[in-house]
Order: C-alpha cells, then structure tokens, then sequence
C-alpha cells in the first residue's frame, strides 16, 4: 500500500510539474501576443502623428506659397499701374512738345507770310 501511495504521489508531482511548465509557455506566449499587439498599437499610433504632422507642413506650405503669389500680384499689379502712369505722363509730354511745335511752325510761318 505504500509502493502504491507513494507511486500516486509521484504520479501528481510529475503531472503537476508538466501542467505547470505547459502554463508558463502558454503565458509567456500570451504575454509575447500582447506585447505584440501594444507594439503594433504605439507603431500605428506614431505613424498617425507624423502623418498629421506632414498634412499641417504641407497645409503651412500652401498657405505660405499662396501667400508668396498674392504678394506678387499684388507687386505686379503696381507696377503695371506705375507703368501706364508713366505711358501717359509721357504721352502727353509728347503731345504738349507737339503741340507746342505745331504752334512754333504756325506761328514761324504766319511770320514769313507777314514778313513777304
């Protein structure tokens, strides 16, 4: 009875020891699972925040080219104003030298008409 008691004892460690080792892996792979959910969760996360980083420099970008381009209409729109404001200064400038010219010959020629 001893032999028996004994051997039953021996049996229950042995099976108890293999139980127990087959949880330990099955934890550690549990826990290997999980790990590699968070990883995958903190990769996911950190390309979302630099995904939205590079949305609001290239929002930043834009904003500023648009910016850049208003600026220089604006810069081209003056001196397009600068310029016909120029042309017509110096269109009648032309036309008072014209003028003035016309005058000077129909005045030189009344002149020598009087003078003969």
């Amino acid at each position: 009875m001893k032999k028996l008691l004994l051997s039953t004892v021996l049996l229950l460690c042995l099976s108890l020891t293999f139980t127990s080792c087959r949880d330990t892996k099955n934890e550690n792979a549990q826990d290997a699972v999980e790990n590699a959910a968070e990883d995958a969760m903190d990769a996911a996360e950190e390309v979302a925040d630099d995904a939205e980083e590079a949305a609001e420099d290239a929002m930043d970008a834009t904003e500023e080219a648009m910016d850049e381009a208003g600026e220089a209409i604006d810069n081209a729109a003056d001196a397009a104003g600068e310029a016909i404001d120029d042309a017509a200064a110096a269109t009648e400038k032309a036309a008072n030298d014209a003028a003035d010219a016309t005058k000077k010959a129909a005045n030189d020629a009344a002149n020598a008409v009087k003078g003969n």
